[in-house]
């Protein structure tokens, strides 16, 4: 009798135990997935925020862009030789757009490059880009953009190295992430997507980070060169990705962190019940 007793103890403690690992398993699969979608969905954003031109955006009337005068501005933008100030004053004039990698313009066809067409209410336009050389991308920027001789200002020289550096660390620590968490599921183990949330949560630093830098440089920057009349500058949809990349990332990070750290937790107690 007491033998009977016993052993459908165990066997409702045994169940009891299966029921909660089995729903204990369905919320850290479930929290699991979703960080997953989030990272992929964030890791594209921020691949899609670097490979494109519009982190900036100027806008500037048509006549601006048809005015004679400002036909030896489109030469100079093309030149290799290029400096700081010239070719903003080409993105100010001709509906410029501004990436990471590349600066473009818009302009009227090539067979109108050096005689611009007469002035018409609206014409047809093409954009032309320029790429930003690695040895621009690291050029001190000079305290009057332009001119050797002002001195160099360090601010805005560090800002725009950052702006340009982090995202490509952010992406790089997102991928190494997700191949941690592709070892932990070969392992069948939750234990080490808590180094793949750490990943996600300095990728998230590093893509914050690059916009509050961008930010900062595009404000420096149109405090030393004003803006011309009708001319206004917005931030791109390129830029948005990026800012939206970066929460994505935090709550990615979240999730993989509370997964592996509550599984472990929970985990031990589980042991010590079952032998109990």
């Amino acid at each position: 009798m007491g033998g009977d007793r016993l052993e459908n103890k165990t066997s409702v403690s045994v169940a009891s135990w299966s029921s909660l690992n089995a729903r204990m398993d369905n919320r850290f699969a479930t929290a699991f997935v979703i960080a997953c979608v989030l990272s992929l969905i964030s890791t594209i954003y921020m691949a899609a925020s670097i490979g494109t031109d519009f982190w900036y955006e100027y806008r500037s009337p048509v006549q601006e862009n048809s005015s004679d005068l400002n036909k030896g501005l489109w030469t100079d933008f093309a030149s290799d030789e290029a400096d700081e100030k010239t070719y903003n004053d080409a993105l100010f004039r001709y509906n410029g757009t501004v990436g990471l990698w590349r600066r473009c313009i818009s302009i009227p066809p090539n067979t109108y490059w050096y005689n611009p067409p007469e002035r018409t209410e609206s014409f047809d336009v093409v954009t032309k880009c320029m790429s930003f050389t690695l040895n621009e991308q690291f050029m001190e920027k000079f305290v009057d953009p332009g001119n050797h001789n002002s001195g160099i200002d360090l601010l805005r020289t560090y800002l725009w190295r950052c702006q340009f550096l982090l995202p490509f660390v952010s992406l790089g620590l997102m991928c190494f992430g997700a191949l941690i968490g592709l070892c932990a599921c070969i392992c069948r183990s939750l234990y080490p997507t808590i180094a793949t949330g750490i990943l996600h949560l300095l990728a998230g630093l590093c893509t914050l980070g690059s916009v509050s830098c961008y930010v900062a440089g595009i404000e420096l920057l149109h405090q030393k060169l004003e803006l011309p009349e009708n001319v206004t500058g917005e931030f791109g949809w390129s830029f948005c990705l990026a800012c939206v990349s970066a929460p994505l990332q935090f709550m990615a990070s979240a999730l993989f962190i509370w997964a592996a750290h509550t599984n472990r937790k929970e985990y031990t107690l589980m042991k010590a019940y079952r032998v109990a």
